[in-house]
């Protein structure tokens, strides 16, 4: 098993459950060093979508999996890294337990551009599901979005 840190959706861990069954919850922690941020606006279908970028001082929530290659291969399909969208890269999450391992995905793309409203409050569900800071939800939730008719 290798150790996964998600940062977007799969924060939920009804949703990893159902996409990647045979691994369980790991705990949470932080990203220390990276931002949430957007991008790849013409690549989604509804706006930007959500990656990770290095950034001092800044840090990002994350949900942490142990995931088999079985599963592993599965998150690949649900999330594009096999299709180029996403790739991999290797992190060191901060947790109570102190550092570990772990990969994420980044988007294989430009930073820029607004996500929608509805991605938003996904992600926002998603941070909560997972106990994510009051603060750190609200954030999600209050974030610049992309208008409906755009």
């Amino acid at each position: 098993m290798t150790l996964y840190a998600a940062y977007g959706s799969n924060l939920d861990p009804e949703q990893m459950h159902v996409r990647c069954p045979h691994s369980p919850v790991a705990g949470t922690g932080w990203l220390e060093g990276w931002r949430l941020t957007f991008g790849g606006e013409d690549l989604g279908w509804e706006g930007a979508l959500a990656t990770v970028v290095e950034a001092p001082g800044e840090h990002v929530f994350v949900g942490l999996y142990d995931i088999t290659d079985g599963d592993a291969a599965q998150l690949d399909a649900w999330e594009g890294a096999d299709n180029g969208l996403y790739r991999k890269i290797r992190v060191r999450a901060q947790t109570l337990d102190g550092e570990r391992l772990a990969w994420v995905y980044v988007l294989d793309g430009y930073e820029g551009g607004l996500p929608s409203a509805r991605y938003l409050g996904v992600l926002a569900d998603a941070a909560e599901a997972a106990g994510a800071p009051d603060d750190y939800v609200r954030d999600l939730r209050t974030r610049p979005c992309r208008s409906s008719g755009v």
